[in-house]
């Protein structure tokens, strides 16, 4: 049978509980352990089936069971529960940015991101990025914030990951009928359908656009499978990070340039833009093209109104990483849009060059920071390690000047938080901590929950996460065929009294999965101790293409089967969402061990912390500002190593000292009731100080404050009088590039010498503008202290002018005052100023007397 349709046909439920079908098609459930439980409680059996799925479970439930739960007064009273508690949350207009920024609630926030990490039963994700997105939408739907998010709705989803006998990871992809998700068709202000078209070399591809709605904020997930593509364009968009090069960018071009026309199809008129990562950089220029042909701006006119309410967020610590297609490429995708930007090859390629070992390269990231006002990392780290791969883009400012911020990445408590525990903070942390969990001292009670309690609930989960491994493990040795001994051996895999670490994440060869087992001798006896049992759990995914990450996994997955290993390791393939929260709540040390500082962030480790596990970490991303010497373990050194070898085989020593003379003596130091207090020290702590530091709420909440309502407001600032500030602003800055070269500064004061703290440093500067005004320009003078060629904790000061000489150069004063003693050193710069800049090296030019 050729298929023509699919439909999903939903047995007729009844009235009094219709609303289970409303429900379902908003993912609020997905955040609500209450919610959850409801659908479960129609079909337990089914709700495993399903994927915890609860359109599929409305679909394929028995009619006679719906019928009988509408007359059960348990089921009705649970129903009436969750329907009234979604209510509260959908209609209330008390939420934080109403109260926060009442005159912006109706300024659209557009969020573009390459995948969202929502729920296990949407595929759509592949790691860290989706997960971080799929939180950014729950924790942004619970503040309240107007936000749309913008990606796709790939049919074929991320893979599902199957483990041979031999420890081979194999993808496989399942076709996500869309009938069978939460997922229904965007539609215009008219009530038609979106579909909107991009060019690709010789033809057009189009999208339908679906709208999937997370709380209070809409989802709009485009897919290219639609007639009139040509069969291999509507596979384009089938599956996340798939195919070549040229896979790549058209999925770009649809993901930046669709995603501007699937808003503008929806009517909607976003305020401020941020790019989740540079897949989405193409959105600048479609917005630059929209101003360029509707209100009739040069490019760098329609640049500057673009850049000035878009963000920007680097998740890549390494060159590598970044998204960069050769010229060649972008000739063929771009040769016909250059010219309705009224520029040129030349010009075109100069938005996003960046030089390669192997050439000139067309770079994602250094488009979208040159197409937006603001940039962010995801750590403090990460926006250290940002500025210096980035420098190279502003080649007249301190690395430390370099504008790319940082904000740390953060969790959705809601969603990662094990219900159990949640129970145990209702009752300890008072009636309203779920809506202060970002503040500090909502967390300090934690601190007097009775040791027994803690333990008891940790014990619990840690039960639940043996129990489904185990049957994890069996299902995993039916499908090979195993015989009945192996199938018999996984009821008894794991003991509930070993220590037992977890290791989850995606299986990238610089977070080093294998590391702990450097010694191999060494880590098979802190295994097999017959008085402290250890085991660990092992769970991710390599990407289908990554050989090296793949020989990661069979080499656990064998020393898994190993004789010494075996029982006291495992390896559970397909990691989704609903693993990783049985994991980061059920074991009792989270380990992470990436090379230095290759991790932009990390958010597991917060989870693992939110549900009282402590890190185990080297200091790299979140950790660095995260452990504070008693809320988990350091190790390593905060160093960069030249030789990675030498770095694993230091690090590794670091691993195996810490986890034999600290942790592993603590854990199993138990009083006469057989409670670890010293290690539920550590257990609070790490609740205590990590649950509202890295939490998502202070996350969004800070990207708000910091960059959303800033980009706003300088938005609706450059659209004034037909985009007037865009326009002068454009020319001022063409002036100061053609009369920078000209301009010079010198300076006057004393070379080297030794003062007294208290005492100061008198410094005169000489200008000559090469016909600027002073008022384009700031003079001013940088000091600091100098270590090993590093300027530290440097600080600015204006210098005041001082009049003219009779040279015409300007003539500028400034008094120095040093506070602490040391090598202390100063400078003079002379930099562009206007009022608009969105930061005072946003064009990268310095000139030093």
């Amino acid at each position: 049978m050729k298929i023509l349709g699919r439909m999903a046909v939903f047995p007729v439920i009844p009235t009094r509980i219709s609303r289970l079908h409303e429900l379902a098609y908003n993912l609020w459930w997905s955040w609500h352990a209450e919610a959850q439980q409801l659908y479960q409680t129609i079909d337990t059996e089914l709700w495993q089936r399903s994927g915890h799925n609860p359109v599929r479970l409305l679909r394929e439930v028995a009619p006679e069971r719906l019928n009988a739960l509408a007359s059960d007064p348990t089921f009705l009273k649970h129903y009436d529960q969750v329907l009234q508690a979604f209510d509260a949350y959908m209609k209330t207009e008390q939420t934080w940015f109403a109260h926060t920024y009442p005159a912006l609630r109706g300024q659209t926030i557009a969020y573009f991101s390459m995948e969202f990490g929502l729920h296990e039963s949407l595929p759509i994700y592949s790691g860290g990025l989706g997960i971080l997105s799929g939180d950014h939408c729950k924790e942004a739907s619970d503040l309240g914030l107007p936000l749309v998010g913008v990606g796709f709705l790939y049919p074929q989803g991320y893979f599902s990951q199957r483990i041979t006998a031999d420890g081979v990871q194999e993808a496989s992809y399942d076709k996500l009928r869309f009938s069978e998700v939460s997922a229904t068709p965007a539609l215009t202000p008219d009530g038609s359908e979106v579909v909107i078209n991009v060019d690709l070399p010789g033809r057009k591809v189009y999208a339908k656009v679906w709208k999937i709605q997370v709380g209070r904020i809409p989802l709009y997930l485009m897919d290219t499978d639609v007639a009139p593509n040509a069969p291999n364009d509507r596979v384009l968009a089938a599956h996340l990070y798939g195919g070549d090069h040229e896979i790549r960018i058209s999925q770009e071009i649809v993901l930046g340039i669709g995603g501007v026309r699937a808003l503008r199809a929806l009517g909607l008129k976003p305020a401020l833009w941020h790019m989740n990562e540079g897949h989405a950089a193409f959105l600048g220029l479609e917005r630059a093209r929209e101003l360029v042909a509707e209100a009739g701006l040069t490019f760098a006119e329609a640049r500057e109104a673009v850049a000035a309410n878009a963000v920007f967020t680097t998740h890549t610590p390494v060159p590598a990483g970044n998204d960069a297609f050769g010229l060649d490429l972008i000739d063929r995708y771009f040769n016909s849009y250059w010219g309705q930007l009224g520029l040129n090859r030349d010009q075109f390629m100069e938005l996003a060059r960046q030089d390669q070992s192997w050439g000139p390269s067309f770079s994602m990231t250094v488009l979208a920071l040159n197409l937006s006002g603001q940039h962010n990392g995801v750590s403090k780290l990460h926006g250290d390690v940002s500025r210096r791969m980035w420098q190279f883009l502003w080649p007249g400012v301190d690395i430390d000047e370099v504008p790319i911020g940082s904000i740390t990445n953060g969790v959705h408590t809601e969603t990662w938080l094990a219900p159990a525990l949640g129970t145990l903070y209702d009752r300890r942390l008072g009636p309203a901590w779920r809506e202060h969990l970002d503040q500090p001292e909502t967390w300090e009670p934690i601190t007097s929950v009775p040791d027994q309690e803690l333990w008891q609930t940790h014990c619990q989960l840690k039960t639940a996460l043996i129990d489904y491994a185990r049957e994890h493990i069996k299902q995993h040795r039916l499908r090979l065929g195993e015989g009945a001994r192996q199938i018999e051996e996984a009821a008894t895999m794991l003991d509930p009294n070993a220590f037992t670490i977890g290791f989850a994440r995606r299986f990238a060869t610089y977070k080093r999965a294998t590391l702990i087992f450097r010694d191999l001798e060494r880590i098979r006896r802190l295994l097999q101790s017959p008085d402290r049992p250890v085991q660990m759990i092992f769970a991710g995914k390599a990407h289908p293409a990554d050989e090296p990450g793949k020989a990661l996994i069979q080499q656990v997955y064998r020393l898994s089967r190993q004789p010494g290993f075996a029982g006291h390791i495992v390896f559970l393939e397909d990691y989704d969402i609903d693993m990783a929260r049985k994991l980061v709540s059920g074991v009792d040390l989270w380990l992470n061990n990436p090379i230095r500082p290759y991790e932009a962030s990390g958010t597991s480790g917060q989870k693992a912390s939110l549900n009282g596990v402590p890190n185990c970490s080297i200091l790299d991303g979140w950790w660095v500002e995260g452990y504070n010497g008693q809320n988990g373990w350091a190790f390593g050194e905060q160093r960069e190593y030249q030789n990675s070898d030498l770095q694993a085989e230091a690090d590794a020593l670091a691993l195996y000292a810490v986890l034999e003379q600290e942790i592993i003596p603590l854990f199993f130091e138990r009083d006469a009731q057989g409670i670890p207090r010293g290690w539920l020290r550590i257990m609070k702590e790490a609740i205590r100080t990590i649950a509202p530091q890295f939490s998502m709420r202070r996350m969004v909440k800070e990207y708000t404050g910091r960059l959303y309502i800033p980009g706003e407001r300088q938005g609706q600032f450059v659209t004034q009088d037909h985009y007037a500030l865009a326009r002068s602003l454009a020319a001022w800055k063409q002036q100061i590039r053609q009369a920078w070269p000209q301009v010079g500064i010198w300076a006057n004061g004393p070379i080297e010498g030794q003062i007294a703290i208290g005492q100061s440093i008198d410094v005169t500067a000489y200008l000559r503008l090469a016909g600027l005004r002073p008022e384009d320009v700031q003079v001013e003078a940088v000091y600091g202290h100098d270590e090993d060629g590093h300027l530290r904790n440097s600080s600015t000061q204006p210098m005041e002018p001082d009049g003219q000489e009779n040279d015409g150069s300007y003539r500028y004063r400034t008094r120095i005052l040093p506070q602490s003693g040391g090598s202390f050193v100063y400078g003079v710069r002379v930099r562009p100023a206007h009022p608009a800049l969105l930061d005072h090296h946003e064009m990268g030019l310095v000139h030093w007397a």
